[in-house]
């Protein structure tokens, strides 16, 4: 195995992919995903990317606006500029990759409205938008010579030593069973995605364990707005950890949102109703809870044309269908669940960090863009605008820094014991309680408390460096720092009472 590389990326997302393909041809690079190479939460994006592309009756200042107010003002105003003024660019090359955004019957793309969008400004392929770029830009880093491909593996040590890094990976494939495997890079990008299995109930996929953030974190990078966290009003209401999600997308094409009476709620919380921003549209659900006395609410499209429904959202039906649900005839529970995270690793508008050599890029980075709620489709956008930038500056850096790689060794024996069994399951249930739509107070100190203790513990213990060592002590760190931001931030933190 190469040892010695001049960009290491870690998460094969949006982010990662995108990036791999705008660095310079002559750099080596790695890329290194915990499990197979498509599974991330880019993939699960349904709904689609926003982006300006029709300025014959929309505009960037609109969605500058748009992006703004979901946010609550809160968000960086360049950041959100770049955004947006970048991201109609960065589609068009998406199609020229070969992204398949659906069209209309004049054959122009096809642009859908969703939850906070003054316009019509979603590209989308049917219901599964995320999955067809992913596959796209996989296709495409296959094809470059200068990329290597890691499946199954974790990175589980990151160091910054003299001007490079130093990076333990447990590699597993066909000939290595969980080896470690030491590195060395000039650049590290960490492309790792969201913090969604922190909580009890998720939308994110299962490698969603925060681990970026919590190596940024114990490298002393500066992490910005953890508690920021958004809550998907619409996932299905089913009682599995990893909840299926019905897109904002169905809102935007007429469902409506009702309680267990069959009543449509939304506008006694909101004048927008239904296309209210996400964070609206779950306090609404959360309030009307408690006013009605039921958790029970429904989404319901079915009084639209049948084949329209099928043709539209083929996978949101097929997915409904196997758990009993027909979309097209039913009213279909659902309810608030954890979806993304808008702060992470604090970066800079070329998506570097506050350590020298280190990028963050996707859900893991905290760019200000999207403020204290993501206004829809704006998540793919950031993977691409900002994970370009990171890909620009460590390009025009690589041509006047001499390479340096640093000694890559790690400690040989770091433990022998086994983590107890239920850590993951107790954290989960502490935010739950503690963080959910709206923000608890007490039981956030309390949380904050036991899950410090269970930190400490893990990192004391003697613990043998394992899959599932690292992946309990990245959501400690990750519940930790939550906690922390929501008692620092009190009536301020996004949600508070």
């Amino acid at each position: 195995m190469e040892q010695n590389y001049d960009v290491v990326i870690i998460g094969t997302g949006v982010a990662g992919l995108y990036g791999a393909l705008h660095l310079d041809k002559r750099l080596k690079v790695l890329i290194i995903c915990k499990r197979d190479i498509t599974l991330s939460n880019s993939s699960l994006a349904q709904g689609g990317v926003a982006a300006v592309t029709r300025p014959d009756y929309d505009d960037v200042r609109y969605h500058i606006e748009d992006t703004l107010i979901a946010g609550g003002h809160q968000n960086d105003l360049a950041a959100v500029t770049k955004l947006c003024e970048e991201g109609p660019k960065e589609v068009r090359h998406l199609m020229e990759l070969g992204v398949d955004f659906d069209t209309d019957a004049e054959g122009k793309t096809h642009l859908t409205l969703e939850g906070g969008h003054s316009k019509p400004r979603i590209l989308h392929h049917k219901d599964c938008t995320g999955r067809e770029i992913v596959n796209k830009l996989i296709l495409n880093v296959k094809k470059q010579e200068n990329i290597t491909i890691w499946e199954h593996s974790i990175v589980v040590g990151l160091e910054k030593r003299g001007d490079g890094f130093a990076i333990d990976a447990l590699y597993d494939d066909e000939h290595h069973d969980n080896e470690h495997c030491f590195l060395a890079a000039r650049y590290v990008m960490l492309c790792t995605g969201g913090i969604g299995r922190v909580y009890r109930y998720t939308t994110n996929s299962a490698i969603a364990t925060g681990d970026g953030i919590a190596l940024a974190y114990q490298m002393g990078a500066r992490i910005k707005n953890l508690s920021f966290v958004q809550f998907h009003p619409t996932a299905f209401a089913g009682n599995v950890r990893e909840r299926f999600l019905i897109s904002e997308s169905v809102r935007g094409e007429g469902a409506k949102l009702l309680n267990c009476h069959g009543q449509q709620f939304m506008t006694r919380y909101d004048p927008r109703g239904e296309l209210a921003p996400r964070d609206v549209v779950s306090k609404g659900i959360m309030a009307e809870q408690k006013r009605v006395g039921s958790d029970k609410f429904y989404l319901d499209i079915s009084y639209k044309d049948p084949k329209f429904i099928k043709e539209r959202f083929p996978m949101i039906y097929a997915a409904l269908l196997v758990e009993g649900y027909d979309l097209t005839k039913d009213p279909i529970p659902v309810y608030p669940c954890q979806h993304y995270l808008m702060g992470g690793i604090d970066v800079d508008l070329n998506s570097a960090t506050t350590v020298d050599g280190l990028y963050a890029c996707g859900e893991c980075s905290h760019t200000g863009v999207h403020g204290a709620n993501r206004l829809a489709s704006n998540s793919l956008l950031e993977a691409l605008v900002f994970s370009h930038a990171a890909a620009n500056h460590i390009n025009a850096r690589s041509l006047t820094e001499p390479a340096s790689y640093p000694d890559p060794a790690f400690p040989a024996d770091r433990g022998r014991n086994r983590i107890p069994k239920g850590i993951r399951t107790e954290i989960r249930a502490i935010m739950q309680e503690a963080d959910f739509v709206v923000p608890d107070p007490e039981k956030a100190a309390a949380g904050l408390a036991r899950i410090l203790e269970i930190r400490r513990m893990l990192l004391d213990g003697g613990f043998m460096m394992s899959h599932d060592y690292f992946e309990a002590l990245s959501l400690a760190t990750i519940a930790c720092l939550i906690l922390q931001d929501v008692s620092e931030k009190g009536d301020a933190a996004p949600g508070a009472r």
